[in-house]
């Protein structure tokens, strides 16, 4: 049986290498789905298309809220520069609700809300849900699809 000086010694030890542990551990998928979404976010909110292209595939998919769409990554690119050189103050913001991920760790998904809007050249205030494909290619997470449901 241990006496109170060995238990106390113990757990002292173990208090000191958790944080080694916690350090090797590799970081849960849907902890950098998360990361990766709030710097698109964030790429958005800069008007910086290399920043929200980022995780794309070349061949990644994404259907706007009402229903237009656009396939490969320089279509996209292309769309979101047009975007922007259009409505200068557009803004969209993507909130994560869920993420599950397949069990064999190679395809995840996302869902969520979003909201968007602009006054400048035309106006728009709107958002509903979206979902997104995420694939791991190569180690990482990249894009797939992403598909917008304008509710409102």
């Amino acid at each position: 049986m241990m006496n109170s000086r060995t238990l106390l010694l113990v757990l002292s030890l173990s208090s000191c290498f958790r944080p080694l542990v916690a350090q090797t551990r590799k970081p849960d998928d849907r902890v950098l789905i998360k990361a990766m979404r709030t710097a698109s976010n964030a790429a958005i909110a800069r008007h910086e298309v290399d920043g929200i292209a980022r995780y794309w595939l070349p061949d990644f998919v994404q259907v706007g809220g009402n229903g237009g769409y656009k396939t490969g990554k320089d279509s996209v690119v292309a769309g979101w520069q047009k975007a922007f050189r259009l409505h200068p103050d557009v803004v969209y913001v993507r909130s994560l609700q869920r993420i599950a991920v397949n069990p064999n760790g190679l395809l995840a998904w996302e869902t969520g809300t979003w909201v968007g809007s602009w006054s400048q050249g035309g106006s728009f205030k709107g958002g509903g849900n979206y979902s997104a494909m995420w694939r791991k290619k190569d180690k990482e997470w990249q894009l797939q699809a992403e598909l917008y449901v304008t509710l409102h």
